[in-house]
């Protein structure tokens, strides 16, 4: 565990109510650590779960849109309107009936996506080549090329854990970031409380 921050004056004002409720920050950020790690052990569940409530999403901001059509008489643009509500209806009835169809889908979808992400990454790498630390943005697109290559090459078996794997990842990563700023809160309380002190 790395240091707790040593906050400037600044900084001690910058947390306001959350110097005194910073233990609650850090809980939360400890259990989203808990549930990525052991979502690393459950990827395949964590997929088909977060599937099946992206689908929910969809069906519930469908069902919105279509009633909110109804009071949109006379629009001109009121069929495309019910359109993009069916669409949603059906892409999120599609998601939470067959969660796997749909995740092998999203999957190939991020492969690409992160292909051509990393293609453009090393085009603008190029193109700052004389500046310093070109380099690191070439290295990033290599490896966001390389992964989308890995899904592709693992597809459409990644295609049932790919998705579970980047949202623990995600968790994991949001709960450290929690975590640091709860200590950082932490230690600027400290300060103020020393400040005042000495004032």
């Amino acid at each position: 565990m790395s240091p707790e921050p040593n906050p400037s004056p600044a900084a001690a004002t910058f947390f306001g109510e959350l110097e005194k409720n910073w233990g609650w920050l850090l809980l939360f950020g400890l259990i989203s650590i808990v549930l990525g790690t052991a979502g690393l052990g459950m990827t395949f569940m964590l997929t088909e779960v977060s599937v099946v409530f992206f689908g929910v999403l969809l069906v519930i901001g469908g069902v919105f849109q279509l009633l909110d059509a109804f009071k949109c008489r006379g629009w001109k643009g009121i069929a495309w309107h019910v359109l993009i509500a069916l669409l949603y209806v059906g892409a999120g009835l599609l998601m939470v009936l067959h969660p796997v169809l749909a995740s092998l889908s999203l999957t190939l979808f991020i492969a690409y996506i992160l292909i051509a992400v990393g293609i453009l990454r090393a085009i603008m790498a190029f193109q700052l080549r004389p500046s310093k630390g070109w380099w690191w943005a070439l290295l990033s697109g290599v490896v966001s090329v390389v992964l989308g290559g890995l899904i592709l090459m693992e597809w459409p078996q990644s295609g049932l854990w790919i998705i579970g794997l980047f949202i623990a990842i995600e968790l994991i990563f949001n709960g450290w970031s929690y975590v640091f700023v709860a200590l950082a809160a932490r230690a600027a309380a400290k300060a103020n409380k020393t400040a005042a002190v000495s004032a």
